[in-house]
Parts: structure tokens; C-alpha cells; sequence
């Protein structure tokens, strides 16, 4: 509740699933993820503009309607306030794993979880505690602060093809297809795009 958020506004909602067949149902919905029905606790983060714009117009006759900046501000509210939930709950020994699939089968989502006009989905967040072997086995590598951050500006030789080659270690392309066939080309990349699309029109009222 103290996470930072644009203007103070809260423009987020944030939706505890406890009815198991609830989460049965997000499982499957989620890009087929077994262990979403099994988390202890799972919270889906919402953009939130509801509030707001109820009580605009109930004070004001001229108040625009909501577009995509403010879809995108809310989201990120949304996002952030996950992401304190995660480091709060990693500091009481629970972990955590995002679910972005909650984008995916926008319709379907909406109507499960009863999202009104100008609420839409940011991400999932499940919490549990993790096994002995969760906690000691190695992470994956994460990029290097030198190709992340970038001093006043851009710098294009940090993000081409070459210095991600070199900072993975890559020595063959074979990775990077199969990779890119599971991540970037796969069904639910595409489906996601399609429901960002829908998600969006649904925001600003647009057929």
C-alpha cells in the first residue's frame, strides 16, 4: 500500500484468488502452468481507472475519457506495486513467481474475474515457500550492468547483435533459434499481442 504511485492516485486493483476452482481455471488460462493452482496465494495485479473517473464525473461535466497513456500509467502502477509485494514477501522467506500470461485471453479473463470498464490485468503474482532445493539451487545468468545501463543516452553498441553474442557467450546459433521459436515466434507471443490489442480498444471504448 506504500508503493510508489503516479500522483498518488493508486490506479491499481489487486484481485486475491481463494477460490481453488479460480485458480484451477487461471492454470489452464495462463499458458497451461500447473503450479498456479497450486500456490498458496495468488494475487492478480489490475491498472485501476475506475475509481477515478466515477468520482470526475460525478464532480465535473467535462472529463475526458481514458486513453492509452493513462492504460499504460496504470499499468505501471499496477507493476510496481507487484513488485513490493515480491520484495516484502521475499524479506518474510516467501517466494514468488510472476505470471505475464494473465495479458493472454483477454476476454475470457475479463469475464472470469468480473473486470468493469477501465480495469484490466497487469500481471499475476504467486507466493509460496520455496523447497530447500529452490532456495539452494543456481540462478540463471542475468545480463551485465554494462549492457544495461547506459550513460546520458542510448548507446546502440551496447544492444547489437555482436555485444549480446559476446555477453551470453554465445558460440553457435542454434540457442538463439530455438530460443527465439519458444519465446519471440510462439503461439502465446502472438496471442498476447492480439488480447494487448483487445485490452486496449476495451480501454478507450473503441470497436
Amino acid at each position: 500500500m506504500h508503493a510508489p504511485t503516479a500522483g498518488n492516485m493508486t490506479l491499481y486493483t489487486i484481485l486475491d484468488v481463494t477460490d481453488q476452482s479460480m485458480k484451477d481455471r487461471l492454470a489452464v488460462t495462463c499458458d497451461n502452468q500447473p503450479f498456479i493452482a497450486k500456490a498458496p496465494m495468488v494475487l492478480v495485479f489490475c491498472a485501476d481507472y475506475k475509481r477515478w473517473i466515477e468520482v470526475f464525473e460525478k464532480y465535473d461535466t467535462n472529463v475526458r475519457k481514458p486513453e492509452e497513456g493513462d492504460m499504460l500509467l496504470a499499468q505501471a502502477d499496477a507493476i510496481i506495486a507487484a513488485q513490493s509485494a515480491v520484495v516484502a514477501a521475499e524479506s518474510m522467506g516467501i517466494g514468488s513467481c510472476y505470471i505475464g500470461d494473465i495479458i493472454e485471453n483477454f476476454e475470457l479473463h475479463q469475464e472470469l474475474l468480473k473486470l468493469p470498464d477501465y480495469v484490466v490485468p497487469a500481471c499475476i503474482v504467486c507466493f509460496g515457500y520455496p523447497t530447500e532445493q529452490q532456495k539452494t539451487r543456481q540462478k540463471p545468468t542475468r545480463f551485465q550492468v554494462e549492457a544495461i545501463v547506459h550513460e546520458n543516452g542510448y548507446q546502440i553498441e551496447k544492444a547489437d547483435a555482436a555485444a549480446m553474442e559476446e555477453m551470453l557467450n554465445l558460440r553457435q546459433g542454434d540457442w538463439v533459434r530455438r530460443f527465439c521459436k519458444r519465446k519471440w515466434n510462439s503461439e502465446f507471443s502472438v496471442e498476447m499481442s492480439r488480447s494487448a490489442r483487445e485490452m486496449i480498444k476495451a480501454w478507450c471504448g473503441r470497436e
